[in-house]
């Protein structure tokens, strides 16, 4: 089952939706805790909705499940705790929230989960989907479009 991943900064609009088109995304998994920021630009929820149907006929979906709470972030973006104790909190709080176990698994068949990082290396889409493979979702096939 390929699955996506992406983040929306250091891409333009033109490269973004052209990376989403070509790869043959469904639908766009939002997991971003703050997705109607006006620093999002033509990835603000409400705007990037209409783009995604526009341009590429793809779905958005919003997964608040699959999103850190802002605690954690914040402490992470803040240098209050490193990398290694930000994916074991938030690993943790996958676990704590079951979220194996909320999946629809065909929203992952063609899903491209999205968020602000450029890279996936230091970003919770890339747990999102370490965690869920660990845990029930083997077949997945990742693709970070970069």
């Amino acid at each position: 089952m390929q699955t996506f991943t992406i983040g929306f900064t250091k891409k333009s609009a033109e490269v973004f939706f052209g990376l989403l088109r070509d790869s043959g995304v469904k639908q766009i998994l939002d997991v971003r805790l703050n997705n109607v920021s006006q620093l999002s630009g033509f990835a603000k929820k409400n705007d990037l909705r209409f783009f995604l149907k526009e341009l590429c006929d793809v779905e958005y979906v919003s997964i608040p499940d699959w999103i850190p709470t802002k605690e954690i972030l914040t402490a992470y973006k803040k240098k209050e705790m490193g990398w290694d104790e930000y994916e074991q909190r938030f690993m943790d709080l996958m676990a704590q929230r079951q979220i194996e176990r909320l999946i629809d698994p065909g929203l992952l068949q063609g899903g491209c989960l999205l968020c602000s990082e450029h890279q996936p290396h230091f970003c919770h889409r890339r747990l999102v989907l370490d965690y869920l493979q660990k845990n029930g979702q083997k077949s997945l096939d990742v693709v970070h479009l970069i």
